[in-house]
C-alpha cells in the first residue's frame, strides 16, 4: 500500500544523470565483477533447515533479487525471513546508492513511508492502555472542529461534469475509525474525484504543514463517506497522530520514541534523521514512470515540521525485526512489555464488520484491524494463512506475519514502480521454500 511523497529534492536531477552514467559503465564490466560487489555485502545465513526451510530454495529468491538488481530492474534490497524465532536468511543485495557505487548493506537505513502505520498504532494502543486515548472516542474529543463534518457526493452537473453536492454527516468519526481506515478521510494522490480534487487543492498531499496544520486542513474537507461505512485507505493515520498529541500532551516523535522504539531497542527508527546516519540511506534509481528521474522521495537532509503518522519515519531491516518480533509474542520482546497480550489481540483482530465496505481489500482476501491488513481466510489473493498481518510502505518496503506459521518477513526496497510485483515474488518463494 502507499502513502505520500514529498517536494522534489534540488540533487536529484543530478543523481539521476549520474546514476545512468554508471549503470552504463557497470554494463560494460565483466559479470564476475558486478557479482563480487554484490556478494560481498550477503549476510550469512542461519539454519534454514531448522526452520522449516529448503535452504537452496530460500537463497534461489534472495539470488533473483541480486540478479535483477545487476540487471537494473531494482537499485538494491534487504529480506530477512525469520520462523520459529531463527533467523532463516537476511541478504542484503545491490546497491544503496548505485550512483555512488555504494552496495547495499544489512544495515542500510529506508524511507518506511506507510510501514510507519503500524508502529504509530501500537504508540496509541499503548496509550489507551494508560488511560490517555480512547478508541470509542469521536475524534471531536481531542480535536473539536472535527464535530460538524460534511460528506461528500457526486452528481452530475447542468453541464453533464461531476459536482459535488455535501450534507452533514450523520455519524461520529471516532478514534477506532481513524486506526481502521474508516473515517471517511481519503488520500488525495490516488485516484480522481470531485472529493480527491478537493484534497489536493487544500494542499494535504504536502509536507509544509505541521500535525496540527494538517488536522486543520481535514477538519474543512469532505468525506467520502459516513463514517464507520467503507475502508477508504486515507490520511487516517495522519490523522490519529493530532489525536495523540492532544491526548498525550506531547510531540509524536516523542511519543513513539518512548512507547515503542526505546522499550524495543529501535534505536536506528526514527522521523528525523540525524545527520551521522544520513549516509546510510538507501536511495532509488531513476523510473520510466517518472521520466526517468529518480521518483520525488522524502529527503532526510531536508527533515520537515510534518510528524506524519501515515508516513514519515525511517529505519533499518534489524530494527523493524524488533517491532514484528514483539507483535507475534503478544507484545513483549526481551523482557520489555510494550503492549498487553490483550491489546495485541485486539490490534490484529478484522475490525471491518459485515456492514462495512472494504473497498480496496475485498478482492484481496483480507480485513483491517489497528494498523494491519488482516487475512480472513487461508484463501486469498497470494500465498499465506488466516490471521496473516501486513503491509507495505510507497517506496517498496513490505512485511508480513504469519502467525500461525510464526513466520516473520521483512523486504525492504526503495523502487516505487517495482513495490507491488516483488511483493507478490517474495510471498511466493518465502511460501515456496517451506518444507513443513
Amino acid at each position: 500500500m502507499t502513502t505520500d511523497i514529498r517536494r522534489p529534492a534540488g540533487q536529484r536531477l543530478r543523481r539521476a544523470a549520474f546514476a545512468i552514467l554508471t549503470a552504463g559503465l557497470i554494463a560494460g564490466l565483466a559479470p564476475h565483477s558486478i557479482h563480487l560487489t554484490v556478494a560481498a555485502v550477503a549476510a550469512e545465513t542461519g539454519d534454514a533447515a531448522a526452520a522449516g526451510f529448503d535452504a537452496a530454495r530460500l537463497n534461489a529468491l534472495a539470488d533473483r533479487l541480486a540478479a535483477d538488481a545487476e540487471a537494473g530492474r531494482i537499485p538494491g534490497a534487504v529480506l530477512a525471513v525469520e520462523r520459529d524465532g531463527i533467523l532463516a536468511q537476511q541478504r542484503a543485495v545491490g546497491w544503496r546508492d548505485r550512483a555512488a557505487g555504494a552496495a547495499m548493506t544489512d544495515d542500510a537505513i529506508f524511507r518506511l513511508y506507510s510501514m510507519t502505520k503500524p508502529i504509530v498504532s501500537a504508540a496509541a494502543l499503548s496509550l489507551m492502555e494508560d488511560g490517555k486515548l480512547a478508541l470509542a472516542a469521536p475524534v471531536s474529543l481531542y480535536l473539536p472542529d472535527f464535530a460538524r463534518m460534511q460528506v461528500g457526493r457526486e452528481v452530475a452537473g447542468a453541464d453533464g461534469k461531476p459536482t459535488l453536492e455535501t450534507a452533514p454527516a450523520k455519524r461520529v468519526m471516532t478514534v477506532r475509525d481513524l486506526m481502521r481506515h474508516t473515517s471517511g478521510l481519503t488520500y488525495g494522490v490516488f485516484g480522481r474525484s470531485a472529493i480527491k480534487s478537493r484534497y489536493l487543492a487544500a494542499g494535504t498531499h504536502l509536507w509544509d504543514h505541521t500535525n496540527e496544520g494538517l488536522a486543520a486542513k481535514l477538519a474543512g474537507l469532505p468525506l467520502v463517506a459516513e463514517p464507520g461505512t467503507l475502508w477508504e485507505y486515507s490520511r487516517s493515520t495522519d490523522l490519529l497522530g493530532r489525536v495523540m498529541e492532544v491526548a498525550a500532551g506531547q510531540p509524536l516523535d516523542q511519543i513513539v520514541r518512548e512507547r515503542v522504539l526505546e522499550p524495543l531497542g529501535m534505536t536506528e527508527t526514527m522521523f528525523h534523521v540525524p545527520e551521522q546516519l544520513r549516509g546510510r540511506v538507501a536511495s532509488a534509481d531513476p523510473e520510466a514512470a517518472f521520466g526517468n528521474k529518480v521518483p520525488e522521495l522524502l529527503d532526510p537532509a531536508h527533515p520537515d515540521a510534518f510528524l506524519s503518522g501515515g508516513g514519515g519515519m525511517y529505519g533499518t531491516t534489524a530494527d523493524y525485526l524488533r517491532f514484528l518480533r514483539m507483535i507475534l509474542n503478544g507484545g513483549s520482546l526481551d523482557g520489555k512489555r510494550v503492549l498487553s497480550p490483550n491489546s495485541v489481540r485486539l490490534m490484529t483482530a478484522d475490525h471491518l464488520t459485515p456492514d462495512i465496505n472494504t473497498g480496496g481489500l475485498a478482492h484481496l482476501g483480507y480485513g483491517f484491524g489497528l494498523g494491519f491488513a488482516v487475512r480472513r481466510g487461508d484463501d486469498g489473493a497470494w500465498p499465506g494463512s488466516q490471521g496473516d498481518l501486513y503491509w507495505g510502505g510507497y517506496a517498496g518496503t513490505y512485511f508480513w506475519i504469519d502467525p500461525r506459521e510464526k513466520l516473520l518477513v521483512v523486504y525492504m526496497m526503495q523502487s516505487v514502480t517495482q513495490r507491488e510485483p516483488y511483493r507478490a515474488i517474495i510471498r511466493h518463494g518465502v511460501y515456496g521454500a517451506m518444507t513443513r
